[in-house]
C-alpha cells in the first residue's frame, strides 16, 4: 500500500516507521529537507516542498496514493491538503491530525477529511476509559464524524447482569462487536450472557450515543423503576388522564 505522509516531525517519522515495519510503501513530504539526513527511516521516499502546493502534490503523484497523511503541526496545512487530497486527486483515504481541540469541528468530510485524529481527545477517552465503570466513553470517531466507537464497563450491580445480549433492544444505529472479559475479547452472539466487569465495545452513531447510554446506565434504571414504584404507590397516578380533574391553569375563560 503507498501512504503519503505530509510532515516529517516526530508525528509522522512514528508513523512513518511503523508503516515501514508493516512492509508499505511510504513517501514523506516536508519543506525542511534537514529532516530527511535526521530520520533515520530506510526505506522511505522523499519529497521536499510545500504540500499545500498543487505541483508539489503533483510531483508526488497523490492520485496513485491508497492513504494520505496530514500530520504537520499546523492544522490549517492538515486540512488544505486533505482537501486537495480528496478534490483533486481522488485519494481513497485521508486522515488529519488535529493539533487545536477548538478546531476539532472542521476535520470533516466538508474538508475532505476521513479520519481525524485528536490527540488531546484520544488521551482523555482512555483516561476515562480506564477508570470510568458504568458510563459510556467514546474511544474514537469514525466515518467523518458520523459515528463511533465507545466503550461500557457493566458495574458488578447493574440491570443488565444476566441478561444475554440478544435479549437486549439495541437501539437501532447500535452495534454490539465485542466483549472483553478477563482480558480476552470476545466476539459477541446473542446467547451470550453479560457479566459485571465486562466491557462492552460499540460501533454507532453519534446521534445514538445517548439512547445506549440511557439504556445502559444504572441511574436510568433506578429512575425508571422508582417512577414504577410511585405509580403502584399512587392509584390514581394511573388512571387515564381524561377521569382526573382538570387543574386550573391560570387563565380566564
Amino acid at each position: 500500500m503507498k501512504v503519503v505522509i505530509v510532515g516529517a516531525g516526530s508525528v509522522g517519522s512514528s508513523i512513518a516507521r511503523e508503516l515501514l515495519a508493516h512492509k508499505h510503501e511510504i513517501l514523506l513530504i516536508d519543506l525542511k529537507p534537514e529532516v530527511i539526513g535526521r530520520s533515520g527511516l530506510r526505506g522511505a521516499h522523499w519529497l521536499v516542498g510545500d504540500a499545500c502546493e498543487l505541483s508539489t502534490l503533483q510531483d508526488a503523484k497523490l492520485e496513485d496514493a491508497e492513504v494520505v497523511v496530514s500530520a504537520t503541526g499546523d492544522d490549517k496545512v492538515n486540512l488544505v491538503v486533505s482537501l486537495l487530497a480528496k478534490t483533486e486527486f481522488g485519494v481513497g483515504r485521508t486522515v488529519g491530525r488535529v493539533n487545536n481541540p477548538k478546531n476539532d469541528w472542521m476535520f470533516n468530510d466538508s474538508w475532505g477529511v476521513d479520519v481525524a485524529v485528536n490527540t488531546p481527545q484520544l488521551m482523555t477517552a482512555l483516561v476515562e476509559e480506564a477508570v470510568e465503570i458504568g458510563d459510556l466513553v467514546r474511544l474514537l470517531t469514525l466515518q467523518t464524524g458520523v459515528s463511533s466507537l465507545v466503550e461500557f464497563t457493566v458495574p458488578h450491580d447493574s440491570h443488565v447482569i444476566g441478561t444475554t445480549v440478544g435479549d437486549i433492544d439495541w437501539p437501532e444505529d447500535s452495534t454490539l462487536v465485542a466483549i472483553l472479559r478477563d482480558q480476552a475479547p470476545i466476539t459477541p452472539s446473542r446467547d451470550d450472557v453479560l457479566d459485571g466487569g465486562d466491557e462492552l465495545f460499540f460501533v454507532t452513531t453519534i446521534a445514538a450515543e445517548d439512547q445506549l447510554r440511557a439504556l445502559l446506565s444504572p441511574e436510568q434504571q433506578d429512575r425508571d423503576t422508582d417512577g414504577a414504584q410511585e405509580d403502584e404507590g399512587h392509584p390514581a397516578a394511573a388512571q387515564p388522564r381524561e377521569q382526573q380533574a382538570p387543574e386550573d391553569d391560570g387563565f380566564d375563560g
